[in-house]
């Protein structure tokens, strides 16, 4: 049996297209999906949309539609990205699904039944486009700690949830399993601004406004956005509260929570909380990934800084796009995309680095022996050093996958692509071509660059699919094992650029 691995992302909110940072999370969570694939695990990929709310209600009301008619075209629009960066999800969610809606409703009875929700009143601040509760001791300078807009007071009945029940179990959890959330700094940023301050008790459905899941005893209340959004990730493998299926129990727990920083409150306090009242397992981890900047600064619709992935790819391609994405943003820290630095990483690493070392290698190889090589193992220490550096690729590889330090996985695969145009800078093929008695040398040499090319291609598919695909296409050799081989051979098939380097003036003055 394979081993199981349950990721999900964030289902993403259905106000707007989603731009470049968005775009981020589900790329993210898709190399590292395609990765668990390729090391033999039953990968099971979930993402989706949120889609009740009241801001949804609002902006439905402002361009004269009903909250489903514009649910369904946001969803629409952010499925289309997601296809667009090549993600391999299993199923693509929405929380206006009837089954969600109806499995919804039965937890929040059970939670009810059990004494963790009960009926009371809320008083206090709140932010719309956060649909969050606030104290004033949690304003800051009289705003939304999240995202720094107006907040006003609400007055209504409203149902909540006993989170305060569960502090204690939720701080002793966390401090006993220090790999539940990740990155360190959000573990300790939860622990020491909200949990052990004290946890209120949770705000848990809506009465002045309608678009949202109707409390079943009582039709008048809608329930209120995390409880909703939330168990999304669980009602959409199998679970209801008296019927687990097959499909759930092998999923559950998740293996990976992939979202943004922003979120990991609700993720780590909420979520636990609602697990355990439904006497659920907790997912094994969840990881807070850092922000994509435009020049350094928050993407905002309102800063007028935004990207869209659809603008890039038509320009740069879905696999250059993908690599910033994934190459350049911290484990931990905030990344920077400007259409300068995404240039440059194209024209030095894909067009350069790798590129060029495809199309050198293969042209060699069609130009001196008609594309049929195999290895006549006519080595030294220059090639021993490459094959060391290629067999130690899989275990550097994943060191860092397993730490999810994705950006770091590809360096290392990058470092070997270094290694690899340096090997052919000492060897000096176009030298060794004009010798007839080092002709098994230079078959050699080249032998040793496509075993290079072909393993470092293997490592490349959960990054660059469709750039991994046409390297093994063009040196005509799919053998997939991830270590050099010495008695494989090649038939070569002609050479295609992988990565056209760009003007960036052209570029810049034309098409940004």
């Amino acid at each position: 049996m394979k081993p199981k691995y349950y990721i999900s992302t964030a289902i993403a909110y259905t106000s707007a297209k989603p731009h470049i940072g968005n775009v981020y999370e589900i790329v993210l969570a898709d190399a590292i999906a395609r990765y668990k694939r390729m090391k033999g695990y039953d990968v099971y990929f979930q993402t989706g949309t949120d889609e009740h709310g009241e801001k949804i209600e609002q902006k439905a009301k402002n361009e004269n539609i009903n909250p489903q008619e514009y649910v369904d075209k946001i969803s629409t629009e952010i499925k289309r990205n997601w296809d667009l960066m090549n993600t391999s999800y299993d199923n693509f969610v929405r929380t206006t699904d009837k089954n969600h809606e109806k499995v919804v409703q039965h937890i929040f009875n059970k939670m009810y039944e059990k004494g963790d929700i009960y009926k009371g009143e809320y008083v206090g601040l709140y932010c719309t486009p956060c649909e969050s509760f606030w104290t004033e001791s949690q304003l800051v300078d009289g705003k939304c700690p999240d995202c720094n807009r107006e907040v006003h007071e609400a007055h209504e009945e409203a149902y909540f949830f006993k989170l305060s029940k569960y502090q204690k179990r939720l701080e002793e959890y966390i401090e006993t399993h220090p790999d539940f959330i990740q990155p360190e700094s959000r573990k300790n940023e939860m622990l020491n601004n909200f949990i052990k301050p004290g946890l209120q008790d949770l705000c848990v459905s809506r009465t002045s406004f309608t678009w949202g899941i109707p409390v079943e005893q009582d039709p008048k209340h809608v329930v209120y956005v995390w409880l909703d959004a939330l168990t999304n990730y669980i009602t959409n493998i199998g679970y209801d509260v008296d019927n687990q299926t097959e499909k759930f129990k092998k999923f559950w727990p998740a293996d990976l929570h992939l979202i943004g920083k922003d979120i990991v409150r609700f993720h780590s306090i909420y979520w636990p909380c609602f697990l355990w009242s439904l006497d659920l397992e907790l997912p094994k981890q969840i990881f807070g990934h850092p922000w994509l900047l435009m020049s350094n600064d928050k993407m905002s619709k309102s800063k007028g800084n935004l990207i869209y992935a659809d603008d890039l790819v038509n320009l740069f391609g879905v696999d250059a796009v993908r690599y910033y994405l994934l190459h350049e943003i911290p484990y931990s820290s905030d990344g920077n995309i400007t259409y300068e630095l995404l240039i440059e990483r194209i024209n030095g690493d894909l067009a350069n680095i790798l590129g060029n070392l495809v199309q050198r290698t293969i042209s060699m190889g069609n130009k001196y022996f008609s594309g049929k090589i195999c290895n006549k193992k006519v080595s030294d220490q220059i090639d021993i050093n490459l094959m060391e550096s290629i067999n130690s690729l899989e275990k550097q590889v994943e060191t860092k996958m397993d730490k999810l330090e994705i950006s770091n996985s590809i360096t290392e695969i990058f470092n070997v692509l270094r290694l690899s145009n340096k090997y052919i800078d000492e060897t000096t093929p176009w030298i060794l071509a004009k010798d007839e008695n080092e002709q098994d040398r230079l078959e050699t040499v080249i032998y040793n660059l496509l075993e290079s090319i072909r393993v470092c291609a293997l490592f490349l598919q959960p990054f660059l699919p469709d750039t991994a695909e046409s390297i093994l296409n063009q040196i005509n050799n799919h053998q997939e094992s991830r270590s050099y081989l010495d008695n494989n051979s090649y038939q070569l098939n002609e050479p295609t650029p992988l990565f056209k380097r760009i003007d960036k003036d052209k570029i810049l003055k034309t098409d940004v």
